[in-house]
């Protein structure tokens, strides 16, 4: 009898213990995640100890990719066939040749999918006949495109083919290296390309595994009662170490070699100042050039297109904080100086106190802006998390310079202002976050979309005070899978940046989460984390939003940097709450109630001190804290502590569950309409699913209509952009502006009258001939137009830019505007095509005071005008517009 009892009994406590392991840490419709695996329907992950994972993961891609395939043709791999939003496309049977098609020709729109899928590996050819652009290029020399832009025969390289269908890409800037391109094997102007759809490799179908194999005895050691977490932590230092190069750079991923300013800096920012700061130093300096901040990547020749490189600022500052280096400060401290004071001249909005520039990371034109804003427009935008960069940029090098001894009341001044900018301009209080960013042209408007890493950075740099920041942790939208890059997403463009959730950006979705004190968010910001690190068993850069999946954006990489130091990060800086200061290291874990237990760090590395440190508990309040079991005032080690210590702190063991988590259904916003204007009549075609119409006039609301047409003023100066609503309230991009103005107050003033006309083998021109500035020629070029009165007038210039092409290098040409011997400001000039030299468009434009009678207009190279490339900032002008207000 009593060894039955006996034997119930350790039935009961087995039953009890097993039904704790089996208490999910997260669960959702979508997954669960354990203490040892992640379940996705019939996926599973499982940690079999710290240093061995096993996952039989599937991806879903290719049973289900559709019969329906859209596409478009492309000359010199730009979108340049058909309006936004008209798709050629093809419900594939059994047949493995397309029908001829006509280039230009515009489709019908195309119906829903069939419900059905093709095959793997299917081979397909499709055909188009290309003598509409042929036949032009005989006849006048140039091929005009649906919106009367021109490419000239002299710059034709290839005809291409873009589509949203694997191996397809509307990755148009790259068709090339995708193996896009067209051929006519007969020369009777029918083009063809024969393509494998639905691709796919059995290899990629494997059940697989991890198993430690790298020496990480001299790493940090992390241990929980979550085995998930501690091998994934194994795996992300694992690939930490094979990321490290032979010259002591940290490469950016598997696939993707090389020190990339971003990716290395909002790395360093989360793991590698603390993990590797010798190894971080070195990377960071590969990216500095005359003292200055490279802007390695980024749309129309980086610089200052893409003006996010000072998030240098933020990785240098944390080394500063984990080392004390002052020899790295001094050195730092330069770098940043004379890299703000660029910025400063160059990207600062007189109206907002804010830096232009494209979004930080997001530097994929269509992946997150409408498809009508050009390079030159992204670089009149005005983005959250940018400027939040910027604002924290100018609060480290204030801080340096105290350090340092050096004047710093100008920095913070200047950091304050592009912070003021931020919270007036940017902040939506019906919604409860911040807007993407300012976008338009004369007149921007508010993109009311979300950005996470934005958003994020707001809250960790202090942009955002405490309600904002618990009202953006609450309020703003994430999904199933994790939180999105941007929400709502761009319909038409696959998942990249669009429709994609990306770890490193979870991981600062996740501090924020922790700083505003949300369990909730917190705990599916985890889960996030962990299930894409449990069931790929590797850090990839991204996934699709709506599937979960690695396979199916445009481009990803295995064993990214910013994806494993976002994994580190939740155990140095979520559970052992880990915070660097100039004069210490602060600990303030925050560990949801899913979490419970000891957790312990060991052997980690501070300045002169090797710690050991133990939490117990959960909650985000600490309970006491020991030092070498003595009781600290506050958990907070000053800098110049040495030696082996160890640390205990225990928590509260209170959930902080109080807030709430918007979790909502992945949606697309409706596409923009396109606005034309027929006498004193605005019209635009009817978007599907419209509810309502937002007619903005001069960057303010007009009026809300249900029509597709307003009648406005002909002899009024005007600019005017229409948005669609759909029926939950959220609004398409508007229409590319459109000024409205009468011929009389338009004025072109051709620059060769002014300066020698060049010789180039150039066309598309106006007037008798362009002028060429570059590094040697035409460093100033003065321009004289009479004012028939005082007043506001708009001006900008007619370019081009064959240096490189629309989406990277680092040849955007810069000039300074000068009226009247007054700066006005910076103009740019992005590139448009590489070798495209025949390719116009516009620089941006300025607001500018001018007497009446004679002006002078200069266009002179300065100092601070420097592009990334500094050898080669070089574009033709054709010809200046005057527009009077």
């Amino acid at each position: 009898m009593k060894y039955c009892t006996v034997l119930f009994l350790l039935m009961v406590l087995f039953a009890c213990q097993s039904e704790k392991k089996e208490t999910p840490l997260y669960q959702s419709d979508a997954f669960t995640l354990y203490a040892d695996k992640v379940v996705q329907g019939e996926n599973q992950a499982t940690a079999l100890s710290p240093t061995h994972l096993t996952s039989n993961y599937k991806s879903p891609a290719s049973k289900s990719y559709s019969r329906l395939v859209t596409f478009k043709f492309s000359i010199n791999e730009k979108d340049n066939e058909l309006p936004s939003g008209k798709d050629h496309w093809l419900v594939i049977g059994e047949e493995h040749e397309s029908p001829i098609l006509r280039f230009g020709e515009l489709p019908e729109n195309a119906p829903e999918g069939p419900g059905t899928f093709l095959p793997v590996n299917y081979e397909y050819t499709f055909r188009v006949d290309m003598s509409p652009v042929v036949e032009q290029f005989e006849e006048k020399g140039f091929y005009e495109t649906y919106d009367g832009s021109r490419v000239a025969k002299a710059d034709f390289k290839n005809f291409y083919i873009a589509g949203g269908s694997e191996p397809l890409t509307w990755d148009f800037v790259n068709l090339e290296e995708e193996g896009l391109q067209l051929k006519d094997p007969d020369g009777d102007n029918i083009y063809e390309i024969t393509l494998t759809l639905n691709p796919y490799n059995p290899e990629d179908y494997q059940d697989k595994e991890w198993k430690l194999t790298a020496d990480l005895s001299n790493r940090p050691q992390y241990q929980s009662d979550q085995p998930i977490v501690d091998a994934l932590f194994n795996l992300s230092l694992e690939e930490a170490l094979l990321n490290i190069e032979p010259d002591s750079t940290l490469r950016t991923g598997a696939k993707w070699a090389g020190v990339w300013t971003r990716d290395i800096s909002y790395s360093i920012f989360l793991a590698f100042a603390y993990h590797e700061p010798a190894v971080a130093k070195i990377s960071l300096m590969k990216k500095v050039k005359r003292d200055r901040i490279i802007q390695d990547t980024g749309s129309g020749g980086a610089w200052p297109v893409s003006s996010d490189r000072t998030t240098w600022a933020l990785a240098a500052w944390e080394i500063y904080k984990t080392t004390g280096d002052r020899d790295w400060l001094q050195q730092a401290y330069t770098i940043i100086k004379n890299t703000l004071e660029d910025d400063y001249k160059v990207l600062k909005s007189t109206q907002t106190g804010m830096y232009r520039g494209e979004s930080s990371f997001l530097d994929w034109r269509e992946q997150t802006y409408p498809k009508w804003m050009s390079n030159m427009d992204i670089y009149v935008s005005e983005n959250l998390g940018t400027n939040v960069v910027h604002y924290q940029a100018h609060i480290i090098l204030a801080e340096m310079a105290k350090i340092l001894g050096e004047p710093s009341e100008v920095y913070t001044a200047r950091a304050e202002e592009i912070k003021k900018g931020i919270n007036d301009y940017l902040w939506m209080a019906d919604k409860g976050y911040y807007g993407q960013y300012l976008y338009g042209r004369q007149y921007l408007n508010l993109s009311p979309r979300f950005e996470a890493l934005g958003e994020a950075l707001a809250i960790l740099l202090g942009v955002a005070d405490g309600d904002k920041a618990q009202s953006i942790i609450a309020r703003s939208p994430v999904t199933d899978f994790g939180v999105t890059c941007i929400y709502p997403q761009i319909p038409g463009i696959p998942p990249y940046h669009n429709d994609g959730i990306w770890p490193f950006v979870q991981s600062y979705w996740n501090l924020a989460a922790a700083r505003a004190g949300n369990e909730k968010v917190l705990n599916h910001g985890l889960a996030a984390i962990y299930r894409a690190g449990g069931l790929f068993l590797t850090n990839y850069e991204n996934f699709v939003a709506g599937t979960g999946d690695f396979l199916g954006t445009e481009i990803n990489s295995h064993r990214m940097l910013w994806s494993m130091a976002g994994n580190l990060a939740m155990v140095h800086r979520v559970f052992m709450g880990m915070s660097f200061e100039v004069d210490g290291l602060r600990f303030s874990p925050a560990i949801p109630s899913s979490y419970p237990g000891t957790k312990k760090l060991s052997n980690f590395r501070y300045r002169g001190a090797k710690l050991n440190i133990t939490v117990e508990g959960f909650g985000n309040q600490i309970e006491s804290a020991m030092l070498d079991g003595e009781p600290m005032e506050e958990a907070f080690l000053p800098a110049d502590i040495s030696g082996e210590h160890l640390i205990v702190i225990k928590m509260n063991n209170k959930p902080f569950d109080g807030a709430a988590i918007h979790l909502v259904a992945n949606h697309y916003s409706l596409p923009a309409p396109q606005l034309k204007q027929e006498g004193a009549a605005l019209l635009w075609e009817p978007i599907p699913g419209a509810v309502e119409y937002r007619v903005y006039k001069d960057g303010e609301l007009l009026e809300k209509t249900t029509a597709t047409e307003l009648e406005v003023s002909k002899e009024e100066v005007a600019e005017y952009k229409v948005s669609a609503m759909d029926d939950t309230g959220y609004e398409s991009f508007t229409s590319e502006p459109l000024r409205a103005a009468p011929e009389t107050v338009v004025k072109i003033v051709e620059i060769e009258q002014f300066t020698g006309a060049s010789q180039l083998p150039y066309t598309n021109y106006s007037g008798t001939g362009f002028v060429e500035v570059s590094n040697e020629k035409n460093r100033s070029i003065e321009v004289l137009i009479d004012a028939e009165e005082a007043g506001e007038y708009l001006i900008d210039f007619r370019y081009s830019n064959g240096s490189g092409p629309w989406n990277t290098d680092n040849k955007c040409a810069i000039r300074d505007l000068y009226s009247n011997g007054e700066r006005v400001g910076s103009l740019v000039f992005p590139q448009r095509g590489t070798d495209e030299w025949s390719d116009w468009g516009y620089s941006n434009a300025y607001v500018v005071e001018l007497n009446k009678g004679r002006n002078t207009l200069t266009v002179s190279f300065e100092p601070w005008d420097v592009n990334m490339n500094v050898e080669v900032n070089r574009a033709m002008l054709d010809y200046m517009r005057v527009v009077g207000l």
